[in-house]
């Protein structure tokens, strides 16, 4: 059974594999593949308004953050990050993660969630996103040098949250 809860610090432990080897594919996140432990926990954790964990039998198995899209006129929209353990891919986290995020982010005062850079290459979280009712709005084309696919285009998504 997967439980949802707010991070804490010593999560980390538990996260940064995660997001190490996410991180190092270079295959689906805009970030430096080398970056340092540090510089994640200030990434994940420290930067956002709030960072959530998957935790099955005591394990995290998944991860998301909520962040303040834009400062000051576009603070009322956030964007999230999620990440599954490989192991636990497949089992329908990622979306028990977003549906947690929408809901989470609603009670934070945002308005909207926007995903600023999905990969179109990330053709399972295409999917999925559409699905839990975000709109593709719009296209950067060649937007990624993915290590295999060479160039690829990156979508923004967007989705009014209910309060």
């Amino acid at each position: 059974m997967i439980s949802i809860r707010l991070a804490a610090p010593d999560d980390f432990d538990q996260i940064w594999p995660l997001l190490r080897d996410v991180f190092r594919a270079g295959d689906t996140y805009a970030v430096d593949p080398d970056i340092s432990r540090d510089a994640a926990f200030s990434y994940w954790m420290t930067q956002a308004a709030a960072t959530y964990v998957a935790v099955d039998a005591g394990r995290v198995v998944g991860t998301y953050y909520i962040k303040t899209n834009q400062a000051g006129g576009g603070a009322h929209i956030c964007n999230c990050g999620y990440i599954v353990s490989a192991d636990a891919r497949g089992q329908g986290i990622a979306a028990q993660l977003c549906i947690h995020s929408q809901d989470a982010a609603a009670a934070l005062g945002y308005n909207a969630m926007q995903f600023n850079f999905v990969l179109a290459s990330n053709q399972g979280a295409v999917r999925l996103w559409q699905k839990l009712g975000f709109a593709t709005i719009g296209t950067i084309p060649d937007a990624f040098a993915h290590p295999q696919l060479g160039m690829v285009d990156a979508f923004v998504m967007h989705k009014k949250l209910l309060r």
